[in-house]
Parts: C-alpha cells; structure tokens; sequence
C-alpha cells in the first residue's frame, strides 16, 4: 500500500506516479484477442465451441449452448423469499430510475422557415455480457438489461460463460426479471465475436454491453465499429474522500468493496487527517483476515491501495479529478459533500455523505453501476438507455426556406471546390 503526504516535496512526482500506474491489458492480452477474434469470424459456431471447450472446460454439443427462458423462470421461483424480494427491489429501482433517460424526439420550425429535428430509436438488437467463474453477478445482468429494455430494444441477448458448464442460479434469476429473450453459455473474447459476427446459430447483434476481464475488454476495442460497445471496461477502481469524524472500520469496509472484485483493483483513500489515515489503514488490515475473498484483496491493496494525506478536503479534489475514478466517495457531512461535489468534474458515480457506501450503487440504489474506469470518467459516461439508441435527424426545406438559406449553400460549396454540391442547390433556386 502506498502512503503519500502532499506535504511531502516528492508529492508531485509521487502522485504522478500513482495516477499513471497502468493496470490494463497488456500486448499478450491484445495478441490473443486478435487470433479468437479471427478464428470466430472465418469459422463461426466450430472456433466457438473449440475455445470454450479449451477454456471453460466443458463441450457446448453436450451441455447445451442455450439456456431456456423456463429454466431461468424455475430458477427465480425457486430462490429463497429473501432473494426474490431483494432482485425484484433492485430491478424497479433500477427500471424507475433508467426510465426517466429515455430522450424526447425534437420536430420544429426555425425563422428560416426550415423544419428540423431530431429523432431517436432503439437499435434492433443488444448483446449483454455477464461475467462468469470469479465475477458471477446477478447485478449486472440487472444493470445491462433493464437500460436494454426501457430504451425498447426488440432483442436482447446474454452470453455468460460456465466453467465446468455451472450455471450460477441468480445469474439465471436476473436474466428472468429482466426479461432477457436468448441466454447463451459462452464467455471470453470468442462470445463477444460471436455477438459482433454472428456464429451459427447465434445471430449478430448491433451493441455489446457489460463487464468482463481484460480479453472481454480486449474483445470489444477490436470490434468497435463491427459492432457498437459502452465502453473498453478496465478493473475496478474506488476513491474515498474522508475526514477524521467517520468511523474508520465503515472507510475500511468501503475500500476494500473494491480491493475484492479482482488482484488488479484499486482503492484510494484521500484525507486531512493523518491520525484518521493511520486507523484506517490498521482497520482495511484487520478486515482482510476475516473475507472469504482475502486473498484477492490483499493483492489488491497490497499492490493497489493508497492512502493519501492533504492539507484540507478540498485540496483532495482536483487530485480526485486527476485520477477521474470509476467510483467516488465524500464521506463527510452532507453540506462539506454537496460543496466537493460541486467542483468534482471527473468521476463515473459520486455517492454522497456518510452514509452512502458505493456498495449500495451496486445492486439497489438505481444509478447504473458499469461505469468507467482507467481514468476514461474524463471524457465517457456510466451505461444508460443512450447507449442502446441512436438519434436520426432530419430536415425539410419548401421552396421559400431554400430561398432563405440556399444562397449560402452554395457559396461554400463552390469555396470547397463541389461544384456538383453547389449546383444540386442551384438548380432549385432557379440559377
């Protein structure tokens, strides 16, 4: 773990370090991609079952490729009372909340007399990926879906890998709730292919969405443009702004939601108090002893973590902006939040006050939780019902209009050396 002052005279060059620190995937990872991604488009649903056959461990002619809707039906009806309550809480939050995105279509007229506007449509079809083996959430086929779905999407498919051919029942439960039409037992680069080309019986789709490892992420940079992506999707991060008044054992537990999803995740801690950082740090250590997922997350915050020291709360803040992380925390009093808050430029989700930990952003707040991360918050957006629509617009010109604003037109065009473009003006303003 690292620990920084920035009183320290080696603060820049340190802090530097920190926000340039490159866990991604590496040119092995991009090799790889490149050969599954290759041998899915020239041998279809063969290279598929090849490389989950190799990789998964189990054959899909035996198993099963597809997973039918009544299997997940039977699967949510048989989940404990608890669990059914639970998902289905989550899933309204998350539809209420997504519902309130979808755009309004623009039709007007301007003084020229032009009619212009703008008009948005689902695509036809989505492919969602959910994570399989170490990462098996039924919150992110919730997260996925339901934007999927508000935004109108006629098709909507999963892939989730199976290792061994397991199938997790809450991932099966979600995809039920969610009303996701194909369930496909495949994962890795080679499901995201087959989502972008089409692989036998798996026909191709216009968007993929969702989490998954560094081949996954990998996947989907090399087939945007094939098909449209939410993002290149890197490992988990989480900044914590915290004062001394906030119960330490809470800042631990909160860093360290982060420090278990993966070896590669990061968790930052930001503080004006160097007493309080010493608690929490002696507090995230205790912790990890008593986590089923202690051995991820010490690697994770052994290689990973941070604890950072300023002069004030507010001099952590273009640092935080700096770093632009997946998710951020102001535990503090809510009027010191709403003050940060309002000069953060940067960040994927903000979770306000003391008692708003980022887990709850996971599973039943609302707020999508596939957000960016790798420092991309400083130009990209969390996943919503956008990325499943795109915006046509359009125009209408009469005879007088064109009169209007045709002249100009033609100006440029024959400024820009397109005679055939001024002309198909021209002509219909009787020059």
């Amino acid at each position: 773990m690292i620990r920084l002052s920035s009183a320290d005279p080696r603060f820049d060059a340190d802090f530097a370090e920190l926000v340039n620190a490159r866990r991604e995937a590496d040119a092995d990872v991009a090799r790889d991609v490149r050969l599954i991604v290759s041998a899915v488009r020239d041998e279809g649903e063969a290279a598929v079952a090849a490389y989950t056959k190799r990789l998964d461990g189990h054959d899909l002619n035996e198993s099963g490729w597809r997973i039918e809707r009544a299997d997940c039906l039977a699967t949510f009806e048989g989940l404990s009372a608890e669990l059914r309550q639970a998902l289905e809480l989550a899933a309204e939050r998350i539809a209420a909340y997504h519902a309130s995105q979808i755009p309004e279509d623009r039709d007007e007229v301007d003084a020229a007399g032009v009619r212009l506007g703008a008009r948005w449509r689902p695509v036809d079809a989505a492919g969602i990926y959910v994570p399989g083996g170490r990462a098996a959430y039924p919150s992110s086929v919730l997260m996925n879906a339901i934007p999927a779905r508000a935004a109108g999407v006629g098709r909507l498919v999963m892939v989730t890998p199976t290792p061994k051919g397991a199938v997790n029942p809450l991932v099966l439960a979600a995809a039920h709730l969610a009303g996701v039409d194909e369930i496909w037992r495949i994962g890795g680069a080679q499901a995201i292919a087959a989502l972008a080309y089409g692989a036998g019986r798996i026909a191709p789709v216009d968007v993929v969405t969702g989490p998954g490892n560094a081949w996954v992420a990998e996947a989907k940079r090399q087939l945007y443009g094939v098909v449209g992506i939410d993002m290149v999707a890197g490992p988990s991060e989480i900044v914590v702004v915290a004062d001394g008044a906030n119960d330490p054992e809470w800042i631990a537990a909160d860093l360290l939601s982060q420090s278990e999803h993966d070896p590669t995740s990061q968790s930052i801690l930001f503080t004006d108090d160097a007493l309080f950082a010493d608690r929490v740090a002696e507090a995230v250590d205790l912790q990890i002893g008593t986590l089923s997922t202690s051995a991820v997350a010490r690697a994770a915050w052994d290689a990973n973590g941070a604890i950072v020291v300023t002069a004030t709360l507010g001099e952590a803040v273009p640092l935080v902006d700096r770093l632009a992380p997946e998710h951020l925390e102001l535990a503090c009093d809510m009027d010191v939040a709403e003050a940060l808050f309002a000069d953060v430029r940067h960040a994927g989700s903000v979770f306000l006050g003391r008692h708003t930990p980022e887990a709850v952003g996971d599973y039943v707040a609302g707020p999508n939780h596939v957000l960016p991360t790798g420092r991309r918050a400083r130009f990209s957006s969390g996943l919503s019902v956008l990325d499943f629509m795109k915006r046509t617009s359009f125009l209408a010109c009469d005879a007088t209009s064109l009169a209007a604003i045709g002249p100009a037109a033609v100006a440029l065009a024959e400024a820009e050396g397109l005679p055939a473009h001024a002309r198909s003006v021209a002509l219909r303003l009787g020059r």
